[in-house]
């Protein structure tokens, strides 16, 4: 499981490695281009209820940290649903499946 900080927060979001690595691509575009975008997600099981969404701008700090020394395979489809949506009103609308240990998904199938 990847993390992401982002501005003053001391408490990171916690993603899939692999989802990471395309949201990292798809947000570093974006905020080259200094622009602003949401992404909004439901809390996974293991949380609390509820929703929470974030602004990204690119004057706040933003860090990427991976659990795997090597980058996963990326698949450019994905990369482009997620540049679509994050060009959307609604922004970037991640899955649970994102939240879920790479691991843990594949002893589940």
């Amino acid at each position: 499981m990847g993390l992401i900080y982002y501005g003053g927060s001391a408490m990171p979001i916690r993603i899939d490695d692999r989802a990471l690595a395309h949201l990292k691509v798809v947000v570093a575009t974006k905020l080259r281009r200094a622009e602003s975008f949401t992404v909004s997600w439901s809390h996974p099981d293991d949380s609390p209820a509820g929703r929470t969404t974030i602004w990204l701008h690119p004057a706040i700090p933003l860090r990427f940290v991976f659990d795997e020394a090597e980058p996963p395979t990326l698949d450019r489809q994905w990369i482009e649903e997620l540049a679509a949506s994050a060009s959307s009103s609604g922004g970037i609308q991640l899955t649970a499946r994102m939240f879920e240990d790479d691991a843990k998904r594949t002893t589940a199938e």
